[in-house]
């Protein structure tokens, strides 16, 4: 259940981001970020 929360909170985040190649960093880094908090909160 986790995996597919995330992989759809994923697929959110790279089609509502900006379409350069900076705004895809800044998707992957908030990616990154959530899969940190919740690596966090286990």
């Amino acid at each position: 259940m986790k995996r597919a929360l995330f992989a759809l909170a994923a697929v959110v985040v790279f089609l509502s981001g900006c379409n350069t190649v900076a705004g895809v960093g800044k998707d992957v880094q908030r990616a990154g970020e959530v899969v940190e908090d919740a690596a966090k909160k286990k």
